[in-house]
C-alpha cells in the first residue's frame, strides 16, 4: 500500500497495531514544532534493512533501532533528511520499557529528528540530551534513548 503524496512516513511493512494516521499526525507536530517546519522523511521498516543501512552507510554490520540521514546543506535546509526506524526493535524496546510501540516509534523519531538538527549526542556534553528531555514532556512522551543509557 502506497503512501499519500508528501507523507512524511513511508512503511515498507506495517507492524501489526500501529496506527499509520496517529503516527502521521505526530510526525507533522515534530515537523511544525521540533523542525520549524522543515521537512524529513522516515521509513519504518525491519531489522534486517536497518542491518544493511547501518553496514552499508556506517560499516556495523549489525541492526539498529534508528538511523539518521541529514541531506546536504541540513540543519538549514528546507529538507532535513531522511529517518530509518526498526519496526522489530521498536516493539522488543516498547515491551522492555513498558509503553506502546507507537510511543517507542515516537521517542525513535523525536531522538532520529534532533540528530537530523545538528545535535550530537556523543559529542555535545548534555545538550541533545536536555533538549530531547524537553521535547518528550512537551510531547508527552516517555523516557528516551539517551536517559536509558545514563546511570
Amino acid at each position: 500500500m502506497s503512501e499519500p503524496p508528501g507523507s512524511p512516513l513511508i512503511f515498507r511493512r506495517v507492524p501489526a497495531g500501529v496506527r499509520r494516521m496517529h503516527l502521521r499526525r505526530f510526525a507533522g507536530v515534530l515537523r511544525s514544532q521540533v523542525a520549524g517546519g522543515r521537512e524529513f522523511e522516515c521509513l519504518i521498516t525491519t531489522d534486517g534493512e536497518l542491518r544493511r543501512l547501518n553496514r552499508d552507510f556506517r560499516g556495523k554490520d549489525y541492526p539498529t533501532d534508528v538511523l539518521s540521514f541529514p541531506a546536504a546543506g541540513a540543519p538549514r535546509a528546507p529538507f532535513l533528511g531522511s529517518l530509518a526506524i526498526s519496526a522489530q526493535r521498536a516493539a522488543a524496546q516498547a515491551r522492555a520499557f513498558g509503553h506502546s510501540r507507537e510511543q517507542e516509534i515516537e521517542i525513535l523519531m523525536l531522538h532520529g529528528l534532533l540528530h537530523l538538527l545538528g545535535l550530537d549526542h556523543e559529542t555535545d556534553r548534555g545538550h541533545m540530551a536536555r533538549t530531547e528531555a524537553r521535547w518528550r514532556r512537551r510531547l508527552a512522551l516517555p523516557h528516551g534513548l539517551i536517559e536509558r543509557t545514563q546511570p
